[in-house]
């Protein structure tokens, strides 16, 4: 029971803006408890997929602290990653998943009000697309 609220967790924590890798459990875990695949696929997904429902709370209601002084994100840094994403649209919350930007994405998704469902939707598609590739790896190389 440990080991699934470890992968939970760690892939929860690993969507915020924490430096984690939830790989690297998800694989450990699955090294233990082979028969697990497929709830851990689902634990790490769903964990991952919650992990960025807060960068996009974040990015929705932290938005009216922007000139702030302690706001992480400059409003050059603000305008240009609002371009790219008007650019690209909602689509691109397929590529949350990504190690670099992929948390930003889901931040910036909460600036620009993309609404909840369509966001979770793409993001757990992404996200789970991403840990069924980890999990094919780890029963192929490490199992």
């Amino acid at each position: 029971m440990l080991d699934y609220l470890i992968v939970f967790a760690s892939s929860l924590l690993a969507a915020t803006i924490a430096p984690f890798y939830s790989e690297v459990v998800l694989a450990a875990v699955l090294t233990r408890q082979p028969d697990a695949a497929v709830l851990l696929w689902a634990l790490a997904s769903v964990g991952n997929t919650l992990g960025s429902v807060v960068n996009w709370w974040l990015g929705k209601y932290l938005l009216h602290y922007k000139h702030k002084r302690w706001f992480p994100i400059k409003d050059k840094q603000l305008e240009r990653a609002q371009r790219w994403f008007q650019r690209f649209g909602v689509w691109s919350l397929l590529l949350a998943w990504a190690p670099v930007g992929g948390d930003a994405l889901t931040f910036i998704a909460g600036i620009m009000k993309v609404r909840l469902l369509p966001f979770i939707l793409l993001v757990f598609i992404g996200k789970s697309v991403r840990y069924l590739i980890v999990i094919y790896f780890a029963e192929r190389f490490l199992l």
